[in-house]
């Protein structure tokens, strides 16, 4: 899975475009809980080709904005003030240590990613606003130090400036590349339009240690999988959500050979052979869908 980052130059301002990815879980166990409150976890982060697009221009130093970094969301509405979402914390906290070659900025952000999906689509978008300003500005950061800034503004970040299967513990900023592809399988994604709360999905969990680590199953052929990936979350959010549980089912009925939900939900995928002879449209009318080639 390749970053896209496509830099537009013009001579009034400057004018950069970027894609955020999302990603999928294969397997995911809750193992333990944490002092601080928070669980650890393990699971594989596997990138897939949905994404949004991220637009960031120079803001034109008579322009009167209170904020240094402006942002506008479209398309799929985003909860809360745009002015705390993490595309803005990224542009702050980068300020904070580069503050003098730092300009103002408006942002844009096109959401395809579906949210409150457990597809990651908040902390892709944080982690390509991290790279995306130090490709703007010359900042010169490492991949490592752009890890260890997206850390700072979730678990989940890091991964997206990595962006390539990885095996992750803790709270998942812990990871270990692996050998994974899934090339030439269909992707089929379900969202219902079904809000989880993670935090009661967690309360629901007894944490242990799994038979076996989604480490050395995903090495397996994906045949397998339906029988030994777990996602943890499975259980408590169909047990809240049963409607949830029958699109998993539904999946499996059109042919997937392997299907679960994506971190703690909603959306369900599906990994196909062929694909479905129907569109999903149809089969799941009024929810999130798309099918991609991976």
């Amino acid at each position: 899975m390749i970053f896209l980052l496509l830099p537009f130059f013009f001579t009034t301002f400057a004018l950069m475009i970027t894609f955020p990815i999302a990603k999928i879980n294969l397997g995911l166990n809750v193992v333990e809980r944490r002092p601080d409150g928070y669980h650890n976890l393990q699971t594989v982060f596997y990138p897939v080709p949905i994404t949004d697009a991220l637009e960031v221009q120079l803001m034109d130093e008579k322009f009167p904005s209170p904020v240094d970094c402006d942002l506008k969301v479209t398309n799929i509405p985003v909860e809360g003030d745009e002015q705390r979402n993490l595309v803005v914390r990224a542009y702050e906290l980068l300020k904070q240590d580069f503050g003098e070659r730092m300009e103002r900025v408006h942002a844009h952000l096109c959401k395809r990613i579906p949210t409150q999906a457990g597809m990651g689509g908040g902390s892709s978008d944080c982690a390509a606003m991290i790279r995306l300003l130090n490709e703007l500005f010359g900042l010169g950061l490492t991949d490592e130090e752009m890890i260890g800034y997206a850390a700072r503004l979730g678990a989940d970040c890091p991964f997206f400036i990595v962006n390539r299967p990885v095996y992750a513990e803790g709270i998942g900023e812990r990871m270990t590349p692996i050998e994974l592809s899934l090339s030439g399988w269909s992707l089929a994604v379900v969202r219902p339009n079904i809000p989880v709360s993670t935090k009661e999905a967690f309360s629901l969990i007894t944490p242990a240690m799994p038979l076996r680590n989604c480490r050395d199953i995903v090495k397996q052929p994906v045949e397998t999988w339906r029988d030994e990936l777990v996602n943890d979350f499975e259980k408590s959010v169909f047990a809240l959500h049963p409607e949830i549980g029958e699109i998993k089912d539904r999946l499996y009925d059109l042919g997937a050979t392997y299907a679960a939900m994506s971190g703690s939900g909603s959306a369900l995928f599906g990994l196909f052979r062929q694909s479905p002879c129907e569109s999903l449209e149809t089969l799941f009318p009024d929810m999130f869908t798309t099918l991609q080639l991976l």
